[in-house]
């Protein structure tokens, strides 16, 4: 083998395989294969609901991915977007555009999501308004309430520039920014950075700012402070950020080793499962490690490690 053709190997093994075809493909909606049932009550839930009312009115914001059926051509397996083509099929469509992946797996689905953040919402509801969409248009086809596009068309009155870019790609919770609304435009900068440095942005955090923030960095210091035997002391402000600073690193520990632990445990429980489908090996630990048998049994019979998240839709 010459130096060249090793050289080429190694390329090759470097070289990043694509995950779907450059092309996008229509399928008619019979000829893709769910893997997964769906739960009872799913229908009625407000996700799905959300998906429906959507693709009723403007159609599939993101295509489905499939894979395509080595053993029957002209069938797909569907890796991503059930809750999707449900809906098509409720709407009397039987023709979508897919994604054809090239890698039979569904797990980055799950966990790689791009949520929009809150502010990027705003700017989208108020880009649609500015076009001539109306705030009953967007919430029928976001299957909200009227009130809640307008509470959140406002979302940021009284947020100065600043802690908007700051917070601009954070999943900053509407209830936070009234919080923050209720602190002079100095005082927003400096809760936005640290919600950032914390990576904390819930309500409970941004109460915390809200009630160590000095009068004078108040919008209207009378609305801030309770009296009486419920007003917030020194110590109980001191304990309260304390407390935060611990939750926050936990949290921080278990996000780190989620991902990663959660497909150890999904590939110990497949093993788990296939090692007790050996009849021999059942009849070992049934005379010799009953109690290992039993634990064996319950583990292959989790059908998932973790909840399944909207996300994955």
């Amino acid at each position: 083998m010459t130096d060249d053709t090793v050289k080429s190997e190694r390329n090759d093994h470097k070289r990043v395989r694509s995950a779907f075809e450059n092309e996008s493909k229509f399928l008619n909606v019979a000829e893709i294969v769910p893997l997964k049932t769906m739960r009872p009550g799913t229908k009625e839930s407000h996700k799905y609901q959300q998906i429906l009312s959507t693709t009723r009115a403007v159609g599939l914001v993101e295509q489905p991915a499939v894979i395509a059926n080595p053993k029957q051509p002209g069938q797909y397996f569907l890796l991503d977007g059930h809750l999707r083509i449900e809906a098509l099929k409720d709407l009397g469509i039987s023709e979508v555009e897919c994604l054809i992946a090239t890698d039979d797996e569904t797990y980055t689905y799950n966990k790689k999501i791009n949520r929009i953040p809150p502010i990027q919402e705003h700017r989208m509801i108020l880009r649609a308004i500015k076009r001539g969409v109306t705030e009953e248009m967007i919430a029928e086809a976001l299957c909200l309430d009227v009130q809640t596009i307008k509470k959140r068309k406002r979302l940021l009155e009284g947020i100065c520039e600043d802690a908007v870019n700051i917070l601009k790609d954070s999943h900053c919770p509407a209830a936070s920014f009234d919080i923050l609304k209720r602190l002079t435009p100095m005082r927003q900068i400096e809760a936005a950075e640290l919600m950032i440095g914390q990576k904390n942005f819930t309500v409970v955090f941004a109460r915390a700012i809200l009630a160590s923030t000095p009068e004078d960095m108040l919008v209207d210091p009378r609305k801030k402070k309770r009296t009486g035997d419920r007003a917030i002391t020194a110590e109980q402000i001191s304990r309260m950020e304390r407390e935060l600073a611990s939750l926050q690193v936990q949290v921080k520990s278990v996000e780190d080793t989620y991902g990663i632990d959660n497909l150890h445990l999904t590939v110990a429980k497949g093993y788990i499962r296939k090692l007790i489908g050996n009849a021999q090996v059942v009849r070992w630990l049934s005379q010799h490690r009953q109690e290992y048998l039993s634990e064996f049994q319950s583990v292959a019979e989790i059908e998932r490690i973790a909840p399944v998240t909207s996300a994955a839709e």
